[in-house]
Order: structure tokens, then C-alpha cells, then sequence
């Protein structure tokens, strides 16, 4: 196997990372400025600021549930690539109606804004329902075999990278609607620029009879997919992964600034934080498993994770709050004693998560053949979305009726023991499944 990195280099790579990494840093971009200037500029209640998240991430995954069975469908019936390209110059539509959305609220408009800005959050979640199948089908395809492994790290730790990058400028320039319309534009012009340069992935198999109706195609896309053992208990444990890592980027803002009292900065900070973790995690992996696509390592990483939750929780507990009116900045949030064991502790959750996912996703794209990988994707997307649905849906209710952001880690961590058991039921489902050298 070549060093992961080395596949950074092929044209038959770089423009999918590349094209990706633009796609997933403008999504975030735009959801964390969005997310920002509702907490700190116009409401000022806890409950109002969980619920309107809440409702953000749900509208987000919707389409991931609606939408995934026909994205795969299409996905594994037509070049890989120029659906690529379609939803790229999509992303341009929909970015146009975020910016009119941002451009109003700096007029000091509250519900029209807000209205167009969930209009576009939405978009861009049919967005990725369209292009999440294809940018982990389509490695198998471009890569060799033991190259897949690495080639998932890469766009799984890009993905997390990019997020890292559009939550650190969110913090920056999120009260500048003008600069946050103006930048999520361009890159989602230079987004589709690049995704021109992707090879062709064509068709592998038959062409297949496209199932219009999307409850029909979903229930058949995952009774076609689930009855698979190793792949049933995958999509499970993505799932509990996902659900757990909406419930935390829910309740992170209001956390920051209610319990943490800090400022936006603090929570781009934060969000940013966790993106890093996540990236290592994803990274260190792929060295630990040298080429193997197994869960060996799953069950004692999320176990991790939940452990590192606690921790966390525990941390945040004992912060010392700015005075009443008073927030602080990301020089006083670092100045304070409890800053660097918060942070730690987040930083753990992160790692130890990225650990957990990426083989799992591995599993997806090399347990069936080439030409049904994008089914399988969308497959487990369908089951992601639907968890993430109801997740983000009981976060807001939960927070609607008074459950705060701290006792919402404590089901995260609850969370973390049912993925554990669900991994460790996949390690011993299969042996490892060494790729081809």
C-alpha cells in the first residue's frame, strides 16, 4: 500500500479531495454563521437557541433520509463524475438564496432572513445526500484495492479539516453577512471549477430501472443492503456515531455561551477543536490498521470516546463563569485555569470518534461489488439520516422542556456504550478482511 498521503498527487484523487473539501467547508461555513448569529444576535434565551439548532441540523438531514436511496440509485446507473458536476453548479443556486437570507437579516430582519437562510441549509442538505454516496463509491473505482482504506482516511479526515477551516472563519466574519455571502459564493463557484477536473467514473454495471418513489426505494434499497451481516451492524454503528456527534454540535453554542459564557469566537474555537480531533483520529486509524479494514479497534475507541465525554462534562462543571453581562473572548477563555482540561477533553472525544467511524466506512465500499457501492452508501445514509432525524428532533424537545446542554453529554456518553456493544458484535461477525496487496 503507497502512503495515504501520496494518492494527494493523482489526478484520479486530487480533484475528488479537493472538490469535496471545498463542498463540506462551505456547508459549514454557512451552518456556522447561520448558527452564530441566530445564538448571539438574535435570540437570548437557551431554549430558543437549542431548539432553533435543533431544527437547523434536523432540516439539514431530512434530505439524507428522503433523498438517499434515489441518490444511490442514480449514482451506480450514471458516471459518478458528471453527477458530481450537476450537483456542484447546484450548490451555486442554493448559496445564492443563503446569501439573500444573510444579506436581509443586516437590515435587521428577523423572520424573512431566517426563513431563507434554513431555505438554503436544507438545499445544501439535498446537496450532500447527492454527493455523500458518490465521493466514498467512487474510490473503489479510482483506487486500487489497498488503497481504499487509506484513500477513506483522506476524505474522511479532508472532511473534518475543511470543517475546521469554515468553523474558524465563521467565527471571524459571521456578523459580516456582506463577507460571508460574498466568500460562500465564491467557493461554491470554485467548488464546481474543480469538480470539472475529476476523471470519469463510469457506469460499472447494468443499468437500472430508477424507483421514483423515494419511501418504496428506500425500504428496498435497505432490505437489499441490511440483510448483509457485516454490513447491517456497520450502518448501525455509523449511525449511533453520527446520532451522537449531532446531539454534541447541537448543544455546543448554547453550551459556550450560557455555561462557558464565552463569545462566538469561543465556540468557533470549540467547533474547531473538535473538527481537529476528529481529523487525527481518522489519520491515526489508518496507521494503526496498516492496509486491514477491521473493526478490531472500534469497541475500545468509542468506549474512549464516552469515557472522554464524561471527562468533558466533569471539566465543564467546575468553569468558573464571566460576570453577569459579561462574555469572554478567546484570550480571557484561554487565559482561565479550566480552559486547557475542557478543551483536552473535547480533543479526546474527537480523536477517539474519528477512530471509531472511518473503518467502519471502509466496510461499506469494499464488503459488495463495485457497481452496487453507491447503493450501499446511500443505504447506510438513509439509516444515518433517518437516526440523525429523530436525534436532532429529541434534542429539541428535550430542550424544550428544560434538559440543559450538560445533561445532554451525559446521553452522549450513555450513547457511546450502545455503539461499543454494537462494534464489538461486528468485530466478531467477521474476521479481519485483509485488502489485496
Amino acid at each position: 500500500m503507497i502512503n495515504a498521503l501520496g494518492l494527494l498527487k493523482r489526478r484520479r484523487f486530487l480533484p475528488l479531495f479537493a472538490t469535496q473539501f471545498m463542498g463540506a467547508f462551505n456547508d459549514n461555513l454557512f451552518k456556522t454563521s447561520m448558527v452564530l448569529f441566530a445564538t448571539y444576535r438574535i435570540f437570548a434565551d437557551e431554549r430558543q437557541e437549542g431548539f432553533f439548532n435543533a431544527l437547523a441540523a434536523g432540516l439539514f438531514v431530512l434530505p439524507f433520509f428522503l433523498l438517499s436511496a434515489l441518490a444511490g440509485q442514480l449514482a451506480d446507473s450514471n458516471d459518478k463524475t458528471g453527477i458530481i458536476r450537476l450537483v456542484k453548479l447546484a450548490e451555486i443556486g442554493i448559496m445564492l438564496v443563503g446569501c439573500a437570507g444573510l444579506l436581509l437579516a443586516s437590515t435587521g430582519a428577523v423572520t424573512a432572513p431566517l426563513v431563507l437562510m434554513l431555505v438554503a441549509v436544507t438545499g445544501l442538505g439535498v446537496h450532500s445526500t447527492f454527493f455523500g454516496p458518490i465521493k466514498y463509491a467512487i474510490l473503489p473505482q479510482h483506487l486500487d484495492d489497498d488503497d481504499v482504506l487509506g484513500g477513506t482516511g483522506l476524505v474522511e479526515a479532508g472532511t473534518y479539516l475543511s470543517i475546521l477551516l469554515g468553523t474558524i472563519v465563521a467565527g471571524f466574519v459571521y456578523q459580516s453577512t456582506l463577507v460571508v455571502a460574498a466568500l460562500t459564493l465564491a467557493v461554491a463557484i470554485g467548488g464546481y471549477l474543480i469538480a470539472r477536473e475529476i476523471p470519469p467514473a463510469p457506469r460499472l454495471g447494468p443499468k437500472l430501472v430508477i424507483d421514483w418513489n423515494p419511501v418504496r426505494a428506500s425500504w428496498r434499497l435497505i432490505a437489499a443492503t441490511m440483510h448483509i451481516r457485516q454490513l447491517f451492524l456497520a450502518i448501525c454503528a455509523i449511525s449511533f456515531f453520527w446520532t451522537i456527534g449531532s446531539v454534541l454540535i447541537i448543544a455546543f453554542p448554547p453550551l459556550v455561551k450560557n455555561v462557558l459564557t464565552a463569545d462566538a469566537g469561543v465556540a468557533s474555537l470549540v467547533l474547531a477543536v473538535f473538527s481537529v480531533g476528529v481529523a487525527v483520529g481518522s489519520v491515526v486509524i489508518n496507521l494503526l490498521l496498516k492496509g486491514t479494514i477491521s473493526a478490531r479497534y472500534a469497541p475500545a475507541s468509542v468506549l474512549a470516546m464516552g469515557a472522554a465525554v464524561i471527562a468533558f462534562w466533569a471539566a465543564v462543571r467546575l468553569w468558573t463563569p464571566a460576570a453577569d453581562g459579561r462574555l469572554y473572548g478567546i484570550v480571557e477563555f484561554m487565559g482561565q485555569p479550566q480552559a486547557a482540561p475542557v478543551l483536552l477533553c473535547l480533543l479526546l472525544v474527537a480523536i477517539f470518534g474519528g477512530m471509531f467511524v472511518v473503518p467502519l466506512y471502509a466496510f461499506l465500499t469494499t464488503t459488495v461489488a463495485k457497481d452496487q457501492t453507491a447503493r450501499t452508501v446511500a443505504a447506510n445514509n438513509v439509516v444515518n439520516s433517518g437516526a440523525m432525524t429523530v436525534g436532532s428532533m429529541g434534542v429539541a424537545a428535550m430542550t424544550a422542556a428544560g434538559v440543559t446542554a450538560q445533561q445532554l453529554l451525559l446521553l452522549v456518553a450513555a450513547m457511546c456504550l450502545v455503539a461499543a456493544a454494537i462494534a464489538v458484535r461486528l468485530h466478531r461477525a467477521c474476521d479481519p478482511v485483509r485488502v489485496r496487496d
